[in-house]
């Protein structure tokens, strides 16, 4: 191979590898956003969110924005008031998503974070996302 073929086959290789678009590993996977929003359950005074307040927020908030389906996990959170300086540890949820590209995922995810904290009067959802390759 001569090497001005060799030096472009590396810089296309690489400037895959930094856009994050290289191809999927398994055959069927696309390349999807991934979501995780973190719900904490403490309402102060009144106790935690119940679980049938929890499964009556899925219900009505969380499975009409994302019919396809989600995952529900059981955690424990800390986090920093930045009102008060306090360290805040509570039960709390997180729950998973992953959607095509491109599937108005920034307003679902703002509707169901702003539904949480209107309903269950918290200050925040945590939200993190990244690109992946998934199938289903």
């Amino acid at each position: 191979m001569r090497t001005l073929d060799a030096l472009a086959i590396g810089v296309l290789l690489l400037g895959g590898c930094a856009s994050g678009a290289g191809p999927c590993l398994l055959a069927g996977q696309t390349r999807m956003e991934v979501v995780d929003l973190y719900f904490g359950r403490d309402i102060g005074e009144r106790g935690e969110v119940t679980e049938a307040e929890w499964d009556d927020f899925a219900a009505r908030v969380l499975t009409p924005r994302f019919p396809d389906g989600f995952t529900v996990f059981d955690t424990r959170g800390q986090w920093l008031n930045p009102a008060t300086g306090a360290i805040g540890r509570e039960a709390s949820r997180m729950v998973r998503v992953a959607v095509p590209l491109g599937a108005e995922v920034a307003a679902r995810v703002e509707a169901v974070s702003d539904a949480y904290k209107t309903r269950f009067r918290q200050v925040a959802v945590g939200v993190v996302s990244s690109q992946a390759c998934a199938r289903f």
